[in-house]
């Protein structure tokens, strides 16, 4: 199976996963034209639920992924098949038992999480969703630890563009009936996009098996507890994640109450954090996800091998790429919240404020993402479950503390998410220093994509504000502005000497 390096791997399911954010907001925008902020509110009331067993299931791809790479960095492509089969019998039994509990225990879950009634249907839609997208992770998992992101960037592809036609398509002809089967109709998206994707998946898994053949007395043994070693851990760390924006379901609107707002005016306040704000940080990290994806894989096995200053190299190039990632990213939207959001959803460009705040955080989440990925692939699993541990609890109190207070609202969330953040990717990058003996070159990492950032803050907004007042669109202007500081900001990280053209050329080429 062909192997790309991490920088192509990286390219190419980071503009996949683009791609696929660019397609969530297109299915988000005639979402909030149809019900608005508080259809909006109602359907994310249930999402938190699914990704809360996304966050479950999330150990298993990373542990096929790095079980894989290793069985294949020492040519026993046998014995990566058979992790496949052992993990696929896992996943089933796991996404199938949390469909059924869904569905099964609807009215009891809506009572006691609090939520309002008209959610029910969102939580019923989305109910399918775990089990498809079990087989789904599974099959990703394996194609990436052979260090192959195409399936993986041609399967996320293939389920969003599922979801958006069928969760769009349903929003719309159900809206007659009541904004909260509108909604029930959208969330129903997630189990279509899940289905499509697994079959193109298994389709691709048939063809690349018919080379391997697979010998029930293979001398590998205790594979399903190697797995669920690595997962387990992986997995809580992720859940704590996903448990967050589940609390934060139940808490944001319920202190908001206590701040003195109506629960209408709660739920569109949450509706405008969770559907709007982090609807758009969620697109530049897919570039970080992207990079982890390819990082563990190939961490993995240059660890197995040995090979210390290839580690070092690859964790090194990793946390540069996420800083040119996440500090250009926090700058845009800092400083273009409102034409943003106003050029995504014409006339509904509600929350510019939540969004300016929250971007704060991107450069934090993105180290977060990356150390967690290096962390992983050297097999110090539990150390960034404690972390994220620590700096959830931290956010839980900001949150409790300072939502219910009238001046702050809303912001109380957003400092909690900042500050949780901010610790726990010190704390793991804290860890890699010690695990590994590695000098963070700061000035490389850090200093130089934020003066490349800066420079084209103050081009996008000069350019903005010119071409605005030259046609009197926002629209215009913003798009304009952003796709002129794409081009600006490539051409500084090649000047600085971030990256040079000739290395991204041989690492796009080169296997490792």
């Amino acid at each position: 199976m062909r192997k790309q390096s991490l920088i192509k791997g990286t390219f190419i399911l980071g503009l996949a996963g683009i791609f696929t954010r660019f397609l969530g907001i297109f299915f988000r925008w005639p979402l909030i034209m149809l019900i608005g902020d508080e259809g909006i509110g109602y359907y994310q009331m249930s999402y938190p639920l699914y990704m809360f067993f996304i966050a479950i299931a999330s150990g298993m791809p990373v542990a096929i992924s790095k079980m894989v790479s290793e069985r294949n960095a020492t040519g026993d492509t046998e014995a990566a098949a058979l992790v496949l089969k052992k993990a696929l019998i896992l996943m089933f039994i796991m996404g199938g038992s949390f469909t059924g509990f869904i569905l099964l225990f609807s009215h009891q879950i809506i009572s006691a999480l609090n939520w309002d009634k008209k959610s029910y249907y969102s939580l019923i839609a989305i109910a399918g969703a775990p089990l498809c997208i079990s087989i789904v992770s599974a099959l990703r998992g394996y194609f990436q630890g052979f260090q192959n992101m195409i399936p993986t960037a041609i399967s996320q592809i293939l389920e969003q563009c599922g979801r958006v036609i069928v969760g769009v398509g349903l929003a719309y002809l159900l809206i007659s009936k009541g904004i909260e089967y509108s909604a029930g109709g959208a969330a129903f998206g997630a189990s279509f996009g899940a289905i499509v994707a697994g079959i193109y998946l298994t389709i691709k898994y048939l063809k690349t098996q018919k080379k391997v053949r697979l010998h029930s007395t293979h001398k590998e043994s205790n594979i399903m507890f190697k797995l669920l070693y690595i997962a387990i851990p992986i997995s809580i760390g992720a859940a704590v994640s996903s448990v967050m924006s589940l609390l934060d379901s139940i808490i944001v609107p319920q202190k908001l109450l206590l701040a003195g707002l109506t629960y209408k005016e709660a739920t569109v306040l949450y509706g405008q954090l969770t559907g709007k704000a982090f609807v758009l940080i969620n697109v530049p990290l897919t570039l970080s996800i992207a990079l982890c994806s390819s990082l563990v894989p190939i961490i993995s096995e240059a660890y197995i091998l040995n090979k210390k200053s290839q580690v070092i190299n690859k964790i090194q190039l990793a946390m540069r790429i996420s800083m040119v990632i996440g500090i250009p990213s926090f700058c845009g939207l800092f400083f273009m919240s409102r034409p943003i959001l106003n050029l995504i959803f014409p006339g509904n460009g509600g929350g510019d404020n939540i969004l300016r705040y929250l971007s704060i955080s991107i450069p934090f989440i993105t180290l977060t993402q990356t150390s967690t990925a290096i962390l992983q692939g050297i097999g110090k699993y539990t150390l960034p479950v404690r972390n994220i541990l620590v700096a959830c609890i931290v956010k839980v109190i900001i949150t409790l503390i300072l939502v219910p207070i009238p001046s702050i609202n809303v912001y109380g969330a957003v400092i909690g998410t900042i500050t949780g953040y901010v610790l726990v990717a010190l704390l793991n990058l804290w860890n890699v220093k010690s695990e590994l003996g590695i000098k963070i070159n700061i000035y490389d990492i850090i200093i130089k994509p934020a003066y490349a950032s800066v420079i084209m803050t103050i081009v996008v907004v000069f350019i903005y504000l010119n071409v605005y007042n030259s046609t009197m669109s926002s629209s215009i202007a913003c798009f304009s502005a952003v796709f002129i500081g794409i081009i600006i900001y490539s051409i500084l990280v090649l000047s600085f000497g971030i990256f040079s053209y000739s290395q991204i050329k041989n690492k796009i080429r080169k296997k490792h």
